[in-house]
């Protein structure tokens, strides 16, 4: 048989191979024996890393069971010392390999101060993540080398991003008490902040005086849900807030803007894209799409295109979008552009886990809106996602929306900081249009069709933002200038620009 040979075309001598020298994962057991010393020499020891320390953080079995057992007397109000722990050793053959009660002993006998107990849990947290990045690495190669036809490369991509993110997240001592002063100095700062800026706006402007009055702006870690029945311009409303966020964020800085993510599940983003261009150009968007523009809008569909290019506006036009992979996208838009907002078209087209539908639809709303909400907490961005409304909303005379007009009204409901209707009279108005009765008198008709046309003329290109919720002030309505041709609305005040529709 014929020797092998390397690319050189050379035989290596057999028995001269370099070996590869094996690679240990990341491990102190130093630091682990000291600080177990430190704790059963001074039970408060235990305090410096209890909040992220846990045993299956320890490299070594026998010291992650007596960590283990140190743990559960001291939260059980007992001492955890040689003596309360001799039953454990005495029950345990691993323990009683390693040396048994002297080796308790040893340990206790070496710990010399309880000061260093915090930096030795931080060194034994760091090693535990680091051979948990060794092993999130192996499944991600071994994930690729073995194609499974139910998980695309993109999912892989996906599941690697949200393993890593959770470890991240893992023994963050972040959380806990604050004393009532910081809280406050961090609640006159945000005041200051709002009261130096025009609009008095806390976070992120929608564009618009009455509704940023109203809501003192979108705040952090909010959940705000914007709800209508169709045709009543829920996403030109949430694309116009979000343009004018992007825009308020490309004039003044980290201001009153926000960089702004955009998932559309029901649009595409070209779509979207045509609407923008027509509320910037005042030009139809069927117009646009058709390339019926004349020579003299053109040069206003250019103007407004190199305006959007340059605005911090991303669109995901993703379908069927689950609340993991959103979740996912929105972190990587934040980390690599800076997220400061995010709009998500529509709530229901959302998807609950990869796993498949939950038992209920009430049940899977639960497990998305639970999910916008810890999302907004987690990048600390308001997110603002949109909702339909049940039909009854057309059995009533009265048709603007309720609260309990949502669909799957209660977890939304709960979930949400603020909730939004938005609402035109003028959309049913044009469907009431009277007709005449066989028995009716001209006169009678011409009556009626006076007082229609009155009505109409006062809800004519008028549109109703009902706040029916919000935790951080009162509810009530905006009124906003609506005009359906370029889908663009503006503040009442604002509006004379725009022309008539009659």
């Amino acid at each position: 048989m014929e020797p092998s040979r390397t690319e050189n075309n050379v035989t290596p001598l057999r028995g001269t191979e370099t070996p590869t020298p094996a690679r240990i994962p990341p491990r102190n057991l130093e630091a682990e024996q000291a600080l177990l010393g430190a704790i059963l020499m001074n039970n408060r020891a235990y305090e410096r890393v209890s909040e992220f320390l846990r045993p299956e953080h320890f490299s070594d079995p026998a010291n992650a069971k007596i960590f283990q057992a140190m743990a559960r007397l001291i939260d059980q109000n007992q001492i955890a010392d040689v003596v309360t722990l001799k039953a454990l050793f005495e029950r345990d053959q691993e323990l009683t390999d390693i040396g048994g009660v002297g080796y308790l002993a040893r340990l206790a006998g070496s710990a010399i101060t309880i000061i260093n107990a915090g930096d030795y849990g931080r060194t034994i947290h760091d090693a535990h993540i680091r051979r948990q990045l060794i092993d999130i690495g192996d499944q991600m190669v071994n994930g690729a080398f073995d194609a499974d036809i139910e998980l695309t490369a993109v999912d892989q991509i996906e599941k690697s991003e949200q393993q890593l993110f959770d470890l991240a997240s893992t023994g963050q001592a972040e959380g806990g008490f604050k004393p009532l002063d910081a809280a406050v100095k961090t609640a006159i700062g945000m005041a200051e902040a709002a009261f130096k800026r025009a609009g008095r706006v806390v976070g992120v402007t929608t564009g618009f005086r009455d509704l940023d009055s109203r809501l003192g702006g979108l705040h952090p870690s909010d959940l705000v849900i914007l709800a209508g029945r169709p045709a009543m311009g829920k996403t030109a409303l949430a694309t116009n807030i979000a343009y004018n966020a992007a825009r308020a964020r490309m004039e003044r800085g980290e201001g009153e803007g926000a960089v702004v993510g955009f998932f559309s599940m029901e649009m595409s983003s070209e779509q979207l894209a045509t609407r923008l261009l027509s509320e910037r150009a005042e030009i139809g968007s069927d117009r646009i799409r058709r390339g019926a523009i004349t020579q003299d809008e053109f040069p206003r569909v250019v103007q407004a295109a190199q305006e959007l290019h340059r605005l911090p506006l991303h669109i995901d036009d993703t379908p069927a979008l689950t609340v993991s992979a959103l979740r996912t996208r929105a972190r990587r838009l934040k980390r690599q552009q800076g997220l400061g907002l995010i709009v998500i078209d529509y709530l229901q087209l959302a998807q609950a886990s990869k796993g498949g539908r939950a038992e209920n639809r009430v049940q899977e709303i639960s497990e998305i809106t639970r999910g916008l909400k810890a999302l907004a907490k987690e990048l600390n961005v308001p997110v603002i996602a949109l909702s339909q409304l049940s039909r009854a909303v057309e059995q009533r005379e009265d048709k603007r929306p309720q609260l309990a007009d949502l669909r799957e009204s209660g977890s939304i409901e709960q979930d949400a900081d603020v909730v939004m209707f938005i609402y035109r009279h003028e959309y049913y108005l044009q469907r009431e249009e009277p007709q005449k009765r066989a028995d009716e008198s001209d006169e009678k008709f011409n009556d009626r069709v006076e007082r229609w046309q009155e009505r109409a003329e006062e809800a004519h290109n008028k549109a109703e933002v009902i706040i029916g919720k919000q935790r951080h002030g009162p509810t009530g309505t905006v009124s906003l200038f609506f005009d359906g041709n370029f889908t663009k609305f503006a503040d009442l005040a604002d509006s004379g620009h725009l022309p008539d529709q009659h």
